[in-house]
């Protein structure tokens, strides 16, 4: 049985990969609740745990809701979209119970917007294009 070396680095860049993706997030959410006035992380661990949650809420729930909304998405160019994914960062702060906190809608739009803007800039910098 030979051993298939290709294969195992390819596993091991794959999980080296979700790593730092899950490094990145954290540090994401924790300089965006830094910037926010209104947005708290109980610290770097917790961040990571939030960009979980918010990932996975805004990926089941939000995507429910992004395809029962999607003419009004369609006819609002997004907009609705992006208040379904501010909603879901609200719904990911009454999960998350006190390790993260956002004091209303505003705080919350604004943190969306910062997230979006910092992982741009992380994906510039970086040049990775998946």
């Amino acid at each position: 049985m030979a051993l298939n070396l290709t294969s195992i680095a390819y596993k091991h860049f794959k999980i080296m990969r979700f790593i730092l993706s899950l490094l990145l997030t954290g540090l994401v959410v924790a300089v965006a609740s830094w910037v926010i006035p209104g947005v708290s992380v109980a610290g770097f661990g917790w961040a990571i745990v939030t960009g979980l949650v918010i990932g996975f809420v805004n990926a089941v729930v939000g995507g429910i809701l992004r395809l029962f909304t999607f003419p009004l998405n369609w006819l609002t160019f997004g907009l609705v979209s992006f208040i379904i994914t501010v909603l879901m960062i609200m719904l990911s702060d009454k999960i998350m119970g006190s390790k993260f906190d956002v004091n209303g809608f505003w705080p919350a739009c604004f943190f969306a917007i910062a997230v979006a803007l910092i992982e741009m800039v992380i994906v510039r910098v970086s040049g990775d294009k998946s």
